[in-house]
């Protein structure tokens, strides 16, 4: 696998590469003479925002590479990967060439807004398509004029949509600040890109990337009726509900003094004293919002401030948020300041002062809350302790829906940390986490608390059926989703400390009673039998020991590998567990691998198997 590599190549590019940024071919601007160029390809609406289409609507994660040392390549590299990365120095080569050549546009923004961390990040766009110049557009509205006072470190992204598709890749190169997107032409690349090279750079200097939203929440305590303020940190994969809850105002009684204050929506970086420094000062949202029920966001959305990427903007010039029809990842640039909600008669804002929560010193309590969207039996909340919390961080789970990748529905999807956008080894980033929330726990007793949140539904049912193509899925019954005053009240009653828990099926504790809901309506038993229900938590412990297993090969510590074996015991199934086998008088010898062990029974030879780094012998 290290030859697949060329580091020598890399650092020569690395090294050439500001020669090749000198040239007169690349214009230097400001955002106000980028707008003046994207205006020209876009469409204004009734609201007075403006939209824009691309050809690529969504990121080619599975076409992204990690070029350099071992401490900065994939784990586990695909074909395609591997065939990406072996054309990588005729690609670096052919890069700077183009660079010599063709058209560019320079800018120059700025990440964060603390005393500490701040990135200056430097975009060169291709814009030999005029209708390029709206991605240094969109992207610089996400983030900061540069500061002096602030300096770096210093990031560079290039970005060439014009490549052929044939040739459509991602080569970050972490160790030496570079970004490259070729052969797309979306804006999530450009944001990524900055972000997850960021995340690198915290990790390598005490702190941990988060792919989390961040807010303030202020509530009454009904104990005392006193206001007290919660930082909340909200991790999920992109879909399940993160930039929606991190907007969202609970149902809380804004008169008297409750109220929920945006921070951050995608990616924050964690401290050990609980604190999280933000990253962008605007956001960039999925836009299938309801007007009614997420009020803040659509007043956001809805100001003539708003950029629009493959949203349905209809012949009038309104924009449909909700119409798919043509695209289902429509997305939009759009301010914190103008998250607002209706107060009487006035229109007020509901941005927090800044883009950093504060350390846990200074607050009442700190939220870790990690979003999954399943649509089967898993309660709407499960409160975690800080073991289950390390090991919700370790799973990052969710599933695939029949709308998203219908082959896959209804099957889990593990990212650990929800974070797709992790550098080299993901067991360090698990390792550091466990760190930092068991000395937070040890710090301040009673004061952090975590909880998973199912934003999907229960009830469905998807059967299998054999083809002459081969196994299809059908849906046989749709889940029952939850409603989005639910989901408001069972975060506000957390909060409050209000709502009631007990010992569930999968080994936490889930929700049982919510002020002014009855949960009993979404009880899995109404929609599953004992038998159905098992085969579920068999399905999930089975794909998380193979995880974990996977994971732990990155170098997972011993502790957290042993909280995951206490976890499997919520199976009744025996798959992956040691049959009775009698190893005394040293019967046991080795079999072909050090990861096998051969024990003799009354039944026979059984060969065991240790995966490496894993604690538990099982029957291979």
């Amino acid at each position: 696998m290290s030859n697949l590599y060329d580091e020598a190549s890399y650092r020569r590019f690395a090294e050439n590469l500001p020669h090749a940024l000198k040239g007169k071919n690349i214009q230097h601007m400001n955002l106000k003479q980028v707008k003046k160029y994207a205006q020209k390809t876009g469409r204004q609406t009734k609201f007075g925002s403006w939209g824009w289409r691309s050809m690529i609507s969504s990121r080619i994660g599975p076409k992204t590479v990690y070029l350099g040392s071992k401490n900065a390549r994939l784990p586990n590299p695909t074909a395609m990967h591997k065939e990406i990365i072996a054309k990588g120095p005729d690609q670096l080569h052919k890069i700077l060439q183009l660079l010599r050549k063709m058209p560019f546009v320079h800018l120059r923004r700025q990440m964060g807004k603390n005393n500490e961390y701040n990135p200056i990040c430097n975009l060169y766009v291709s814009v030999a398509d005029i209708k390029n110049y709206r991605l240094p557009y969109m992207w610089g509205n996400t983030l900061h004029e540069p500061d002096n006072k602030r300096p770096g470190p210093e990031f560079t992204m290039i970005h060439m949509p014009e490549e052929h598709q044939i040739r459509q890749m991602v080569l970050a190169m972490p160790e030496h600040h570079i970004n490259i997107a070729m052969g797309s032409d979306y804006m999530g690349e450009d944001k990524k890109g900055f972000l997850r090279q960021a995340m690198w750079y915290a990790d390598e200097h005490g702190m941990l990337g988060l792919h989390a939203g961040s807010k303030m929440v202020t509530v009454k305590d009904p104990k005392d009726g006193k206001l007290k303020k919660y930082g909340v940190l909200l991790f999920g994969l992109s879909a399940t509900g993160k930039s929606t809850w991190s907007c969202h105002r609970l149902g809380l009684d804004e008169e008297h003094g409750e109220l929920t204050e945006v921070i951050q929506d995608d990616i924050v970086f964690l401290k050990p004293d609980g604190s999280a420094l933000g990253s962008e000062q605007n956001f960039f949202v999925k836009t299938d919002v309801d007007a009614k029920l997420q009020e803040a966001m659509y007043s956001s959305l809805t100001d003539k401030t708003s950029l629009y990427e493959n949203v349905m903007i209809d012949a009038n010039g309104y924009p449909d948020f909700l119409d798919e029809s043509l695209c289902g990842n429509g997305r939009a640039v759009t301010r914190k300041d103008k998250m607002r909600i209706r107060l009487g008669r006035k229109l007020v804002s509901i941005e927090y002062p800044g883009i950093d929560l504060p350390p846990l010193s200074e607050l009442d309590g700190l939220v870790f809350a990690f979003i999954t969207r399943r649509n089967t039996f898993m309660p709407f909340a499960l409160e975690l302790n800080a073991e289950q919390a390390v090991l919700a961080y370790l799973w990052g789970e969710s599933s695939h829906s029949m709308a998203s990748q219908p082959a896959k529905a209804g099957e889990s999807v593990r990212t650990v940390g929800t974070d797709p956008f992790i550098v080299g080894s993901r067991a360090r980033k698990i390792n550091r986490f466990r760190n930092i929330i068991m000395d937070l726990c040890d710090k301040f007793p009673g004061k952090v608390r975590f909880f998973q949140y199912n934003t999907g539904g229960i009830g469905e049912i998807i059967k299998q059926i054999k083809t002459s193509e081969g196994v299809k899925k059908e849906m046989i019954r749709k889940t029952v989703r939850v409603p989005i005053p639910l989901m408001a009240a069972i975060q506000r009653g957390d909060l409050r400390g209000v709502n009631r828990y007990e010992k569930g099926t999968l080994g936490t504790r889930e929700i049982v009673e919510v002020p002014g809901f009855n949960l009993k309506e979404f009880d899995p038993k109404r929609c599953y039998d004992s038998e159905q229900i098992d085969a579920y938590i068999n399905d999930i412990v089975k794909g998380r020991r193979r995880f974990t297993d996977e994971v732990a090969e990155e170098g997972l510590d011993d502790e957290i590998l042993k909280w995951a074996e206490t976890s499997y015991e919520i199976s009744k199934s025996e798959t992956g567990k040691l049959t009775p086998v009698d190893i005394s008088n040293n019967n046991s010898i080795l079999g072909p691998s050090k990861h096998e062990l051969r024990v003799k029974g009354n039944d026979g030879d059984s060969l065991l198997e240790r995966p490496p780094r894993s604690l538990a012998w099982r029957v291979k």
